[in-house]
């Protein structure tokens, strides 16, 4: 379900056209979390951290409006929820799939759907892409400071992304670098900021 904007009334009708028309509208974000707490819970639950950690990207990113404004046919929506998307590595091949899976309500029950639905998808790429959800993918395998993605030279897709590397212990904790690449006609450096805030607190709780 989404919602059809009036951008005329829109207060960032402005700022959406401006950056509409760059060459490049996305813009990418890195910065660390500290994963002690929730790697710990995770741990104790029995749970795959790659899981918990799309549907606690996807929950926090899913609480800021911002992230969940979209281009459809041309015009700007508003989404009611974004569901989710990522990468599963066949550890047979070392191809991975794009799985999607809907949120829920708890990181339990998500986990569960999200293992059973990766498991049983045959397919690498069952679709293209639907408008409606945040993709995500883990890089467990080295500790980044920066990374870049391909782009598909629509300019209008606005699905944010959601990448994390391999966390690490200084001092006691463990931190990760976690990046967010976002459409610049929806999202600033504000809301990105936001999204940091609420997502460590979700990981510390």
């Amino acid at each position: 379900m989404y919602t059809m904007i009036n951008e005329s009334k829109w207060e960032r009708a402005m700022h959406c056209m401006i950056f509409r028309n760059c060459a490049e509208p996305m813009f990418c974000v890195t910065f660390e979390v500290d994963v002690t707490r929730f790697l710990e819970k995770i741990r104790e639950k029995g749970l795959s951290f790659t899981l918990a950690m799309v549907y606690a990207v996807c929950k926090c990113g899913n609480e800021i409006e911002n992230f969940r404004y979209r281009f459809l046919d041309g015009k700007v929506v508003l989404y009611d929820r974004i569901d989710t998307s990522f990468t599963y590595l066949n550890k047979e091949t070392e191809l991975f799939k794009v799985v999607a899976v809907p949120m829920t309500d708890s990181l339990e029950e998500y986990v569960k759907l999200a293992e059973k639905t990766a498991r049983e998808q045959r397919e690498y790429f069952t679709a293209p892409p639907a408008n409606n959800i945040f993709q995500c993918s883990a890089i467990p395998w080295v500790t980044y400071t920066h990374i870049s993605h391909t782009i598909s030279g629509n300019k209008e897709n606005a699905s944010p992304l959601f990448d994390w590397g391999k966390y690490y212990e200084k001092d006691g904790r463990y931190l990760m670098p976690l990046s967010v690449q976002a459409h610049h006609s929806f999202v600033d450096g504000l809301h990105i900021g936001k999204f940091a805030e609420r997502l460590q607190r979700f990981l510390d709780d």
